[in-house]
């Protein structure tokens, strides 16, 4: 379909067209196309609420909703290509709209700037965008959940400085994760309330002289509230910098758990193998095994958090209220979007798929000494002082590593030569599993608070 290209619905005041060089430097109509689902549901809101005050009968109502109804259809089956010409999504199809109806198509913009009209399109599409990344991050969390469960008698080293520190239950490493992507969720669902206002009627930034009805607009498009004041509405661009700082934030979680995973699935630890699916290999050599998905979700927290910055920076120092440099709000948030979906898509399938090693991490909880802080705390319960039982320990593990041994391996007398409050009894605890089995503080990693997390996550998914 070829468009006839009406002069810019800004000309008035101009005696020269824009320079060629000017049109394609300012053009959005490449970021924002995306938006005309948006942009032609706030435009039959919009015309149902002129008809409601009398701007627009009935009659006229009718041709506009079944107009925008038909561009939407020639926009979806490939006939109505948008022009630069027509710099963005808003005058495309309204010119397209003044194409079909003349003078009639023309009354759509009644009491309505682009201003307010871009700010309603992009509110509708995020709304649309958080919900669907809320639900694939609890798919996500279930997976972990899963995990959790099923790997709850799994010991593995638990890691300080990347040094063997004490073991854990491989299930409450899982659930880690689950907590910090819980949390994840609660700032996405705070940033859908910061988006759920309608701007409709703010106008280019001091409303209008026209009754307009914002409460009708905003029942229509199904937003929870109206914006209070015109002026911040039109500059308002905080809801855009939440979601920006959810996802770095959720981005920053999978980059750690990618690096965790990364690690153990290397030679030097083979804690797990990555599945066949997730990884590629060398052009060269033969032997190898990338963990490439987990690599590229851990390279794109760079691109994602740089969004947020750009975003921040852009903001900074902008007068009130409207300026061009808003424009700029888009294209990282767009593309952001589009990588915290695919990547929300292909971590739950790759982490449901990893197989635990745990012969090789056997030999791993007989390294570094996992024990130390518990034989400490077996003598802070026979009565001495914890600073006592830290110097104490730590000449423990000084002489046995000088002598190539392990707590296991020292006799009774060698024990009581560093503190008689050394009994038998100390022998007992001296396995990663007492020592897991053990730790039954709220939050532990002791099998009973690891299932009681389990149990409080699926009740936060089912109620999510």
């Amino acid at each position: 379909m070829t468009m006839e290209i009406r002069k810019a619905l800004w000309s008035g005041r101009f005696s020269k067209a824009p320079d060629e060089m000017m049109k394609r430097f300012s053009e959005s109509i490449s970021v924002d196309w995306c938006f005309y689902k948006e942009d032609i549901e706030g435009s039959k809101a919009h015309g149902k609420m002129l008809q409601k005050i009398g701007i627009l009968s009935m009659e006229e109502l009718e041709e506009i909703l079944g107009a925008l109804q038909e561009i939407e259809q020639e926009i979806e089956s490939g006939d109505f290509v948008p022009n630069i010409e027509l710099e963005d999504v808003h005058m495309n199809i309204e010119n397209r709209l003044i194409e079909k109806l003349g003078d009639l198509g023309a009354k759509i913009h009644t009491g309505r700037s682009r201003n307010d009209q871009v700010v309603t399109d992009y509110r509708l599409f995020l709304k649309k965008e958080i919900t669907e990344i809320m639900e694939l991050l609890k798919n996500c969390m279930e997976v972990f959940l899963k995990r959790g469960d099923g790997d709850i008698d799994i010991i593995i080293p638990g890691f300080t400085h990347l040094m063997h520190a004490q073991p854990i239950s491989l299930g409450h490493y899982w659930m880690a994760y689950f907590w910090k992507f819980q949390r994840d969720l609660t700032r996405l669902q705070s940033a859908l309330e910061s988006v759920d206002v309608s701007p409709l009627g703010a106008g280019a930034l001091a409303g209008s002289t026209l009754p307009l009805d914002r409460e009708y607009t905003r029942e229509l498009l199904g937003f929870r509230e109206v914006s209070k004041n015109s002026l911040d509405t039109v500059s308002d661009r905080d809801f855009i910098m939440d979601i920006q700082y959810a996802m770095s934030t959720l981005f920053i979680h999978t980059s750690g758990l990618s690096e965790d995973l990364i690690i153990w699935n290397t030679q030097e630890f083979k804690f797990i193998e990555l599945p066949d699916e997730f990884c590629t290999g060398s052009s060269m050599m033969p032997n190898k095994k990338n963990p490439d998905a987990l690599e590229l979700i851990r390279g794109k927290t760079g691109g994602v958090v740089t969004g947020l910055f750009n975003l921040m920076m852009n903001l900074k120092g902008l007068p009130l209220t409207y300026n061009r440099d808003l424009q700029e709000d888009k294209k990282f948030v767009l593309e952001n979007i589009s990588t915290t979906k695919r990547v929300l898509e292909i971590l739950p399938l790759l982490i449901e798929k990893i197989e635990v090693q745990e012969k090789n991490i056997q030999k791993h909880l007989e390294k570094g000494f996992l024990l130390a802080t518990d034989v400490a705390e077996y003598l802070v319960l026979k009565g001495v002082p914890f600073r006592k039982t830290h110097e104490i320990v730590g000449s423990i593990v000084q002489y046995a590593e000088g002598k190539d041994l392990g707590f296991k391996d020292l006799s009774m007398e060698e024990w009581k030569e560093f503190s008689s409050a050394f009994d038998q009894d100390i022998l007992e605890i001296l396995t990663p599993e007492k020592a897991v089995a053990r730790r039954q503080t709220l939050g532990g990693t002791g099998k009973t608070q690891v299932l009681k997390q389990i149990e409080d996550g699926w009740k936060i998914i089912k109620g999510a």
